[in-house]
């Protein structure tokens, strides 16, 4: 959410930078007007509160000197009246206003290139050189079923598309990932956490989720909760309502648990393997930082994200989103996208995100430097690091051999108990 003093301070560059994304910066006039008509109603209804103690006190007075304060008992009761009706139009305006808050997007980073699109987006690096094969090459979700590793077919049965049975050396290859990331991050100073995996309305609000992408998420019939589509949303949670010791920053954070996304406006798109499922395993970074260092610790993210396909050894690329492919909470976004032989091309395996204070905002999470400061709001990033299955998938495709076989990353021998390569068992 939106700092509602830097919109009525600096209102055009603020409209200027909600067009930039390509949104209606009409909303924010619309802001602006909702935003006056509340603080001219919160001063009509405080004059009227203040008249009627003052009328009170008045006919107090009176029944003390036993008068008759029946004129004074009816103007209060007017009065009351009149309060009734101002605070029934706060009330609509309020809501009406923080509705309106809800649906604006955070500011994006004057470094943002401007674009359309995911393909004006802005290639920094790219790390290694994709495998030249003198055989042909298969698709992951081929050679999970050679090697009977997955089971797409029965996962419909059980629970329809885009659900996946991993069986056995797929089931152990996952597994192993998801450790090797979570020790990776662990040494790079994350702290390990489990967290829940149905959240309440307030958690989809404090991220950003709700209310704007309803759609997209899993909710729990008959009530207010969602299972989560990534841990972002718990982690970020993780210190809600609350205000930090600026000593006790950076908060840095990373856990695995199972994602759930409906894919809404997905149809026919990456219809097979592990690309886009409806619930899938991911390894998530976050991390809560002072405003000063939140651009650094963007960087820092960033090399993490990157550092598990270079220590995978498979050839990758960052990229820095432009306008028109950047999320809804973030100011500046860069992607690291993996390199699969099947699409002979880069897919996406990890977001990096600054949210600077949106989300902060939202979830009411600040930091006082010491204790006779004013709070102040933190920052909060957060990153893929990595998505399973997508990693699953670019080692199966990326480390083929023409028998069927696949070898084994010389990182995950050790997670998988020596085996060097994966084979039907």
């Amino acid at each position: 959410m939106l700092d509602i003093k830097r919109i009525r301070q600096e209102t055009e560059d603020v409209k200027a930078r909600v067009a930039k994304r390509g949104d209606d910066a009409s909303v924010i006039d619309e802001i602006i007007n909702l935003d006056e008509k509340r603080r001219e109603l919160i001063q009509q209804t405080e004059a009227l509160k203040s008249k009627r103690n003052k009328a009170s006190e008045e006919i107090a007075q009176k029944k003390r000197n036993k008068e008759n304060a029946d004129d004074a008992i009816q103007a209060m009761r007017d009065v009351g009246e009149e309060i009734s009706a101002i605070d029934q139009q706060l009330n609509e305006t309020e809501a009406a206003f923080k509705d309106k808050m809800s649906r604006v997007a955070n500011l994006i980073h004057d470094d943002v290139p401007v674009g359309k699109d995911d393909t004006e987006n802005v290639e920094v690096r790219k790390t290694g050189t994709p495998r030249e094969f003198d055989f042909d090459v298969k698709a992951h979700w081929d050679i999970l079923d050679d090697l009977e590793m997955a089971d797409f077919e029965r996962a419909a049965r059980v629970s329809g598309a885009r659900f996946v049975f991993l069986t056995g050396e797929g089931a152990r290859l996952e597994r192993a990932l998801m450790n090797f990331m979570l020790d990776v991050h662990g040494k790079n100073g994350y702290r390990e956490m489990m967290t829940p995996q149905i959240v309440k309305s307030e958690a989809m609000f404090g991220t950003g989720q709700l209310p704007k992408f309803e759609e997209d998420l899993f909710k729990i019939d008959g009530e207010a909760m969602y299972t989560i589509p990534t841990s972002e949303v718990t982690l970020t949670n993780f210190h809600r309502e609350e205000t930090l010791s600026g000593d006790a920053l950076p908060k840095k954070f990373t856990a695995q648990t199972a994602c759930f996304r409906s894919e809404a406006g997905s149809a026919g798109r990456d219809t097979r393997g592990l690309i886009r499922l409806h619930q899938f395993n991911k390894v998530e970074m976050v991390r809560i930082e002072h405003p000063d260092h939140s651009w650094g610790a963007l960087e820092e993210m960033t090399e993490h994200a990157e550092n598990i396909l270079n220590l995978l050894e498979i050839p990758h690329r960052t990229v820095l989103l432009c306008t028109g492919d950047i999320g809804f909470g973030s100011a500046k976004t860069y992607d690291v996208e993996v390199w699969l032989p099947s699409y002979n091309d880069y897919k996406e395996i990890s977001s990096i995100s600054n949210m600077t204070d949106f989300q902060a905002r939202r979830a009411n999470i600040k930091f006082k430097q010491d204790k006779d400061a004013k709070p102040k709001f933190v920052h909060t990033l957060n990153g893929s690091g990595l998505a399973v299955g997508r990693t699953m998938a670019a080692i199966i495709e990326n480390y083929q051999n023409e028998d069927g076989t696949v070898t084994v990353p010389e990182v995950l021998v050790p997670y998988l108990g020596g085996t060097k390569v994966l084979k039907k068992l």
